[in-house]
């Protein structure tokens, strides 16, 4: 779904332009998104299988929830509403911990440049597997992988070809987030 994105400078400051999303990726601006990442007590993370029809990372393991903030759109309504969407679960603010700010850009082809600047949040997940409801042109799955196990996928190149890995200082963002709420 085209909808319309603040654009940010490179440094993640907003500059007052609204364009859609598609012009976004077509010229490579950037952008803000949400990042949710979902954990349980048991040290384990939920991760969404990514639907075949994305026209990124289409079938690949990633994020529990990720999604664009709409124009001028508060970030903990855009990551409580990307939740809702994909997953079916209503959160509070004060289920989210937000933990980050990470920059990235990836050329996916030449008419797709992904410049966003991600709000990286963690939550613990209190709804069990079955009750999710997986909006099914974002999500074809999810799973739970134990912390060990997905420390082991990102870091070993043959392990993580199923999966979206971004760079090492967002992942130690994250895990460092979680070990800490898991203490």
């Amino acid at each position: 779904m085209d909808e319309y994105v603040d654009i940010l400078d490179e440094h993640g400051n907003y500059t007052g332009e609204v364009v859609l999303k598609s012009e976004a990726h077509l010229k490579g601006l950037f952008h803000p998104t949400v990042h949710v990442w979902f954990y349980t007590v048991n040290n384990e993370l939920l991760l969404q299988k990514r639907s075949v029809t994305k026209k990124t990372f289409p079938g690949l393991w990633d994020v529990s929830v990720a999604g664009h903030i709409g124009t001028g759109e508060d970030i903990f309504d855009s990551a409580k509403r990307e939740v809702q969407e994909e997953l079916g679960v209503n959160l509070e603010n004060e289920e989210l911990v937000k933990i980050g700010f990470h920059k990235s850009q990836q050329r996916h082809s030449e008419n797709l440049i992904d410049c966003e600047f991600h709000h990286i949040f963690i939550s613990e997940l209190k709804t069990s597997l079955k009750d999710l409801k997986l909006q099914e042109s974002e999500v074809s799955d999810v799973k739970l992988i134990s912390i060990n196990d997905f420390e082991k996928v990102i870091n070993t190149p043959p392990l993580s070809k199923d999966y979206v890995i971004l760079d090492k200082a967002y992942y130690d963002t994250v895990l460092t987030a979680i070990n800490k709420e898991l203490l």
